[in-house]
C-alpha cells in the first residue's frame, strides 16, 4: 500500500504536450478531435496527433498554415512548428522541411 506522502512525491501533473515540442512532424500522421470536460460549462475541444504513444495538441492556426503551404507544395512530407509567446499571445510558425 502506498502512503499519501509517497503518492505526493511520485505525483507528476498531466500536461498536454504541443506539436511545437516535436522536432519533425509527418504530414500523414492521423489527427483527431478530443473533447475535455464534456457536458460542463468548461467543455472544450482540442485537435490531437499521437506519435510514439504521446498526444500532442495541434492549434488551429497550425492547420491553417499547413493548408496554405500544401496549396503551394502538395508533396510536403515533414514540417516543424516554432512557438513564440505564451497563453493567448502564443504564435506558431510552420517550417516546411521537405
Amino acid at each position: 500500500m502506498t502512503t499519501i506522502k509517497e503518492a505526493a512525491e511520485d505525483y507528476k501533473p498531466q500536461l498536454m504536450k504541443n506539436i511545437a515540442d516535436l522536432e519533425v512532424v509527418p504530414t500523414d500522421v492521423s489527427i483527431e478531435e478530443k473533447t475535455f470536460k464534456e457536458g460542463t460549462a468548461d467543455e472544450f475541444k482540442v485537435n490531437l496527433i499521437n506519435l510514439d504513444g504521446e498526444d500532442y495538441r495541434v492549434p488551429t492556426s497550425v492547420l491553417r498554415s499547413l493548408k496554405q503551404v500544401l496549396e503551394i507544395k502538395p508533396e510536403l512530407k515533414h514540417f516543424k512548428v516554432a512557438k513564440a509567446g505564451a497563453g493567448m499571445n502564443t504564435e506558431y510558425t510552420l517550417i516546411p522541411l521537405e
